[in-house]
C-alpha cells in the first residue's frame, strides 16, 4: 500500500511541475518547479502520514521532500534522525522547512540547536542560528544575549551567505524584542554594513539590522 500511495503522490507531484516555476525557484537555488499553494493543498488532502512522509523524503526529489515536511509528525523524530535529515537537506527551501516546521516542534530542538550552532558546515550552523533567533524571540531564559552578541560582532561580516543571513537575523531579533541591547545591536549592524544594499521590494522591509529593528520597534509601539 505505501509504495503504491508514493507512485500516486510522485505521479501528481509530476502533473504540478510548472517550468516557468521551477525557472524562478532555481534563481534561488531550489530545484523544483511546483507552486507551493497547490503542494500546500496536496498535503491538506493527504493530511498526516509519517510513514509516507519517510517515503517521500527518500525519493531526495525537492518537491516530494516540501511535501513530506508538511505531512509528517514533528516530534516523531529521533535526534539523529533530524541531524541526518538537516545534511541531507541539498536546497534552501527544504532546509528552511525542514528547521522550521520540523525541528522547532520537536523535543529534540535545544540540543539540535547547541550542536549545529558549533558544527563547521556553516549551512548546518546557519540551523543552529535560526533556532537560536527563535529563542531569543520566544524563551530567551538562560541565553547569553551579550555573548551572542559578540559573536555576531566578530564573526558576521566574513561569514558564507547562509550563516550570515542567520546570524543577521538573530542580530535584529535580539534589537527588536531586548530593548537592553537595542543600542547595540544597531551600532553593531552599522559598523559592519552586513546587508545594508540588499536589493528590498517596495511595502517590503530591509533585512539591513538597524532598518529592520527601527521599522519593528515603531510597529510595535504604534499598535
Amino acid at each position: 500500500m505505501a509504495e503504491t500511495a508514493l507512485a500516486q503522490v510522485m505521479a501528481e507531484l509530476a502533473e504540478l511541475e510548472d517550468p516557468k516555476t521551477r525557472e524562478v525557484n532555481e534563481k534561488h537555488g531550489d530545484d523544483h518547479g511546483v507552486n507551493l499553494s497547490k503542494l500546500r493543498a496536496l498535503a491538506k488532502r493527504l493530511k498526516t502520514q509519517q510513514e509516507l512522509a519517510w517515503q517521500l523524503w527518500k525519493t531526495d526529489d525537492t518537491a516530494a521532500r516540501l511535501l513530506a515536511l508538511l505531512i509528517c509528525r514533528p516530534k516523531a523524530f529521533e535526534r539523529d534522525e533530524l541531524d541526518v535529515m538537516l545534511r541531507e537537506a541539498r536546497t534552501p527551501k527544504v532546509h528552511d522547512w525542514l528547521v522550521n516546521y520540523v525541528v522547532k516542534k520537536n523535543p529534540h530542538s535545544e540540543e539540535l540547536r547547541l550542536a549545529w550552532s558549533a558544527d563547521p558546515d556553516p549551512v548546518v550552523a546557519s540551523a543552529g542560528w535560526a533556532l537560536t533567533t527563535e529563542r531569543v524571540a520566544k524563551k530567551p531564559e538562560g541565553l547569553d544575549l551579550e555573548g551572542l552578541l559578540d559573536v555576531i560582532e566578530a564573526e558576521m561580516k566574513d561569514a558564507p551567505d547562509r550563516l550570515q543571513w542567520a546570524m543577521n537575523h538573530c542580530l535584529a531579533q535580539i534589537g527588536i524584542e531586548h530593548a537592553e541591547y537595542r543600542t547595540r545591536a544597531i551600532e553593531i549592524g552599522e559598523r559592519l554594513e552586513v546587508l545594508k544594499d540588499y536589493p528590498t521590494s517596495p511595502g517590503c522591509t530591509s533585512p539591513f539590522a538597524p532598518i529592520w529593528i527601527d521599522e519593528m520597534v515603531r510597529r510595535k509601539g504604534a499598535k
